[in-house]
């Protein structure tokens, strides 16, 4: 099986351009075009398929990640960086624990599922921006605020 994937080098070669023109300019990671490609174009086994994934995303993922940070009009909060990067860390140990145990339908029924939810979801909700701290300038924003006495005097009148 593996000698006969070594005659297809040139899809491989496509499937990483294009995995790296969505990851570059959506910002997605490699398992969203890579992990279905290769099950489902080169019958290769879910579990193979992720782990490829993962191996293929971390040069890409920082090849796009220093271009991005290297672009003056965007902005990266390195402790964000480093808190995710902790968490998923951590998570990637439980995650890879999880799918070893898992079928390898099942995972993939997982994923696509995970995928459909996702697509959903960005499709349909609007992003709420993160609340900045209170300090910063509050320009632009609406700081209303009503307030409805009750009935209420001042000091002055109750005397």
């Amino acid at each position: 099986m593996i000698s006969q994937l070594y005659n297809y080098w040139w899809a491989f070669i496509l499937l990483g351009v294009l995995a790296g023109i969505v990851s570059g300019t959506l910002g997605l990671g490699s398992g969203v075009i890579v992990i279905p490609a290769l099950v489902l174009l080169f019958s290769i086994e879910q579990k193979s398929a992720q782990g490829t994934a993962l191996a293929v995303m971390v040069p890409m993922a920082l090849v796009g990640a220093l271009r991005y940070w290297k672009n003056p009009a965007i902005e990266m909060n390195a402790v964000i960086i480093l808190l995710i990067t902790l968490g998923a860390l951590a998570g990637t140990l439980g995650g890879t624990e999880l799918a070893a145990r898992l079928p390898s339908g099942t995972l993939r029924k997982v994923f696509a599922i995970f995928l459909t939810i996702v697509a959903v979801r960005m499709f349909t909700i609007s992003p709420k921006p993160l609340r900045q701290n209170a300090g910063e300038d509050l320009a632009g924003q609406n700081n209303m605020s009503f307030v409805d006495p009750g009935g209420m005097k001042n000091e002055a009148e109750k005397q």
